[in-house]
């Protein structure tokens, strides 16, 4: 069966990758557990969501163990540039300094978040001259 390309995951299924960003391949059983450890959810609508991730193109899925063993199908840093792309383009009309703003007006930068962000700038305005 073919699969559509990846779509903009929902925040539920957000959870989930985070967890398989974090601790690699897992199956369900394992999903779910990770997630109960900060809000209750049932076994079988963390399969349901998985599910419909696999459907979507989010997840893959490993059919030769039992049971089953699911992975991410993007990258970590791909899902965020996607979706950090298309909220710049929805709420901040494009503009990357007005995203940048009111991220770090949002929430105070580590030092070291900071360091990075100096870096990256800097490494950004290099390669546009």
């Amino acid at each position: 069966m073919a699969r559509r390309a990846p779509t903009k995951p929902t925040e539920a299924e957000m959870e989930i990758l985070q967890v398989l960003w974090r601790q690699g391949p897992a199956t369900v059983r394992q999903v779910n557990r990770r997630i109960n450890r900060d809000r209750r959810t049932g076994y079988t609508t963390t399969l349901k969501l998985m599910q419909i991730m696999l459907g979507k193109g989010l997840l893959t899925r490993d059919e030769s163990t039992r049971p089953q063993v699911y992975a991410p199908a993007v990258s970590r840093d791909k899902a965020q540039r996607q979706l950090v792309g298309q909220m710049l383009e929805k709420v901040f009309e494009g503009s990357t300094s007005r995203l940048v703003m009111q991220a770090l007006s949002a929430k105070k930068a580590s030092p070291e978040e900071l360091a990075e962000i100096r870096r990256l700038i800097r490494k950004h305005g290099e390669k546009s001259r």
